[in-house]
């Protein structure tokens, strides 16, 4: 993965100037595609004021009514969150870590297509990531801080996110594995569908957990950066599973 394959999502933000500063810390590293969840009071000129020569980021923002519709199309979502709890990742990587993980995780090499983009997503400035936002991410990343006052600002976590992607991204080093490439958010999602209706034409589901273990399929297989085949392939095993469990002839996948 490079960094043009990574997206900056800010999730409902309600400071222009912050945005603007945003705009500023993510040209400074070689980011440049910015996604806008419901964003509040954003001011052009105040945006633009603040982004100091980084004025084309803003431009090229695009802006989404949810965050589902915004990383639908990426294959990995890191969503940043120091709050921890029932309903919260359990899984939490420092910048530096979830930027390693993009670096290894595959980009492109397909001809005439771009790759699935990753998401580094952030929540409002005042209140952060909500769980069903967290929800939808891969894994959560945070920033160690001073336990006193550990709450940074906006444009200054995503500097510190940017710098780490642009050292662990730039250059061209990153691993592959053979060029392959990750399917999107969407594909992955349809696999999560298909396996639990599967999993629940078996009668796997006896108190209501689907949603949750369609959370931790899209999780895992998001993380593994499954492939198109590999995709398929996982289908075919669930769907096949499927028809022996009911007692049906299996036909050769």
């Amino acid at each position: 993965m490079k960094l043009e394959d990574v997206v900056v999502v800010l999730c409902r933000p309600s400071e222009p100037g912050n945005v603007g500063a945003v705009c500023r810390a993510m040209k400074n590293m070689g980011l440049v595609r910015l996604r806008l969840v419901s964003p509040e009071n954003m001011v052009d000129e105040v945006v633009r004021a603040r982004a100091v020569h980084a004025e084309d980021v803003w431009a090229g923002a695009r802006f989404f009514g949810s965050l589902g519709e915004a990383v639908a199309d990426c294959s990995v979502v890191v969503g940043t969150s120091r709050r921890r709890g029932k309903r919260r990742k359990g899984i939490a990587l420092s910048p530096r870590e979830a930027a390693r993980f993009l670096g290894a995780y595959p980009g492109g090499g397909g001809v005439g297509a771009a790759p699935p983009p990753a998401a580094l997503v952030f929540g409002n400035e005042r209140t952060g990531l909500e769980n069903d936002e967290l929800a939808l991410c891969t894994f959560s990343s945070d920033i160690p801080a001073n336990g006193v006052f550990p709450s940074l600002n906006l444009s200054h976590a995503v500097q510190i996110y940017a710098y780490e992607l642009f050292m662990a991204l730039d250059g061209g080093g990153a691993a592959r594995r053979g060029g392959a490439e990750p399917v999107p958010r969407r594909k992955t999602d349809a696999l999560c569908d298909s396996i639990c209706d599967s999993l629940e034409g078996l009668g796997f589901y006896t108190r209501g957990e689907r949603g949750a273990q369609h959370e931790f399929f899209r999780d895992v297989f998001s993380r593994a950066a499954l492939t198109e085949f590999e995709c398929g392939y996982m289908d075919r095993i669930f769907r096949k599973a499927a028809r022996l469990g009911a007692g049906g002839r299996c036909k050769k996948s």
